[in-house]
């Protein structure tokens, strides 16, 4: 929370999606992020799960859980309406490791995100849907990509499924502002990977096209990386026009 509040001071973001909160809903800390000027929703659970919309504005939920399953009970996506554009935070499996179930589940819930953001296209709004889709969709955004070829982040049939999205018309931010740039989200902490920029990008917005258009920058906060304890992932950021 500490890290978490001096970015938000400095960096001054309209809206803001978190994952991985760690957190059940009743250990949310709403008040914190009240003070500090941001109304929230979340979808919470203890472990390695949660989701969470922060905005200046107020917020709208529009859905809590990714649709397709209702046996699914991780907390992975919330989706919200804010600042006249429809949110939505995404924490999808890691899937490690492959092959096994964690991937299995992996790739069916890609296909669950598949479908509803197929549906989300179909409206024709401004759309982002935004945060830590555990995928390194090419070579580009990988240190030394021979090094997971077997990895559920970088498997071939990962990759494919994030393409799939993308051809449905959806932009993703960064590549289309950086087409030949190595960015990266995020750093091990093993192995001095954040001083080597051993790194990987995992975090992606993707735009519907009533937005694309103007998207102005699309840039990651390194350095937060590098604060006293902080995160493995930087914050990724763009700004609309």
């Amino acid at each position: 929370m500490p890290l978490l509040l001096r970015w938000l001071k400095e960096a001054k973001p309209d809206v803001v999606c978190l994952q991985e909160l760690k957190a059940p809903d009743d250990r949310f800390p709403e008040a914190a992020l009240k003070k500090a000027g941001y109304n929230a929703i979340w979808h919470g659970q203890k472990a390695w799960n949660g989701v969470a919309i922060l905005s200046k504005s107020e917020l709208q939920e529009t859905m809590r859980g990714l649709p397709g399953d209702p046996d699914d009970t991780h907390s992975r996506y919330i989706e919200a309406i804010t600042f006249q554009m429809v949110i939505g935070c995404i924490y999808l499996p890691n899937g490690n490791p492959y092959p096994g179930p964690k991937f299995d589940y992996k790739r069916h819930w890609f296909s669950r995100l598949e479908k509803h953001a197929k549906r989300l296209i179909a409206m024709e709004l401004p759309i982002v849907l935004a945060g830590d889709y555990n995928v390194m969709p090419t070579e580009l955004d990988v240190y030394k990509p021979e090094k997971y070829l077997d990895n559920a982040l970088f498997r071939k049939e990962i990759r494919a499924a994030f393409q799939k999205l993308l051809k449905q018309g959806w932009t993703d931010a960064f590549r289309s502002l950086h087409p030949n740039d190595v960015i990266y989200t995020f750093w091990d902490y093993l192995r001095y990977a954040y001083q080597r920029n051993a790194g990987l990008r995992l975090d992606h917005f993707l735009l519907s096209p009533m937005i694309a258009e103007n998207l102005k920058s699309a840039e990651v906060d390194k350095e937060v990386r590098g604060w006293e304890h902080a995160s493995d992932h930087a914050p990724a950021w763009i700004k609309i026009k």
